[in-house]
């Protein structure tokens, strides 16, 4: 059959398209085979919609299972937690979590890390009836969650990020923090960043030369302290988004801390893209869990240092600042009737450059 490529250009000013709801809609990864879904599990009471998480399990357990929980990215103002790297996990003996928490359209900060604190503690509340393992609970994320992994990580005797609803008698505690090129200062971020219409600005409330305080609040570097969990910290040494320094100095300051920390820079990468949880890179990832949520694995620190990227595909949308690691939905919602409608396919939203809300999405049909 021949196939045709067409180039669709969206303005979200021209079409009036609400990208914020937009982003929320994209497309379910298919489940291994022997997994059960638990979806849209609400983490607070009458809460807001994205305060909900979905938990994927084994068909059977002979005991309770450690808990890998991913956030994913989107500058803090897209993004889903439909679309969960994590997911192989299942097969591999754990639990596995994914996580919506309020964006930067919906709330300020310190919302979105309040929500990550109550949805730990409502997996710990819950432990007995999904035979979870309340003792062993690790997190990743990348770029907007890598900050908010992070910040769990850093933040665990910190009162005034645990909000004021959702089993406050549990602890918000994570045991491993798996941060994906996620911003880790805001006030060294670079000054692309600093602007008022930057997704930092966005969610503090305005740019950071006017919200020192705020942004230092914010901040995972800001709580590092020796009783913060193991680190694995991965990032690309041509990131043009979230500067690598974010990443080498925050794991200098954890280190100098005396944290169990490792740092992995991937040769020539930009911000994103599979290779960060897949091939070595995605090994490591499986070494630092079995190491530190599966007590009867022997010491299997991974090996620090540089990854080299093959391959990495090209970035496919560009949508503002920071990268929203999920798959554009399809536009079946926009563009209703006709052969286009149903051909529209998904593409990686690997990487995105510029400021303003405009997508190239590219299809292929017959």
């Amino acid at each position: 059959m021949e196939q045709r490529v067409l180039g669709v250009l969206f303005m979200a000013v021209s079409f009036g398209i609400n990208w914020g709801a937009f982003a929320q809609q994209p497309n379910r990864r298919g489940l291994p085979v022997g997994v059960i879904a638990h979806r849209d599990l609400a983490y607070i009471k009458d809460g807001h919609e994205r305060q909900k998480l979905d938990l994927f399990l084994p068909k059977q357990s002979a005991k309770p299972l450690p808990v890998i929980v991913w956030i994913h990215g989107g500058g803090w103002q897209a993004g889903s937690k439909e679309n969960n790297p994590m997911l192989s996990y299942v097969e591999k003996g754990y639990a596995v979590a994914s996580i919506n928490y309020q964006l930067s359209q919906h709330a300020l900060f310190p919302a979105q890390i309040e929500d990550c604190k109550t949805a730990i503690r409502w997996l710990r509340a819950h432990a007995k009836t999904y035979n979870l393992n309340p003792d062993k609970i690790g997190v990743a994320g990348s770029s907007a969650g890598g900050h908010l992994v992070a910040l769990l990580g850093t933040s665990g005797d910190v009162k005034e990020f645990e909000g004021k609803a959702g089993n406050l008698e549990q602890s918000s505690r994570v045991q491993c923090v798996v941060d994906l090129y996620g911003p880790t200062d805001f006030s060294s971020m670079g000054l692309r960043h600093d602007q008022a219409d930057s997704p930092v600005a966005r969610l503090l409330g305005g740019p950071v030369p006017d919200n020192k305080e705020k942004a230092a609040t914010a901040s995972p570097v800001t709580y590092i302290s020796k009783t913060c969990p193991p680190f694995l910290v991965i990032h690309g040494d041509k990131d043009n988004v979230v500067p690598v320094n974010q990443s080498t100095t925050f794991v200098e300051a954890l280190k100098k801390a005396g944290v169990d920390t490792t740092l992995i820079i991937v040769k020539d990468a930009g911000h994103g893209g599979p290779n960060f949880t897949t091939g070595e890179n995605g090994k490591q990832i499986e070494r630092f869990f079995e190491k530190h949520l599966k007590s009867n694995v022997t010491d299997k620190k991974p090996l620090e240092g540089t990854t080299q990227v093959k391959d990495q595909p090209a970035p496919a949308v560009a949508l503002g600042e920071l990268a929203p690691d999920f798959d554009l939905p399809r536009l079946d919602p926009f563009l209703k009737g006709g052969s286009l409608s149903n051909a529209l396919e998904t593409v990686k939203l690997s990487s995105f450059r510029g400021k303003k809300p405009v997508a190239l999405l590219f299809s292929s049909f017959t």
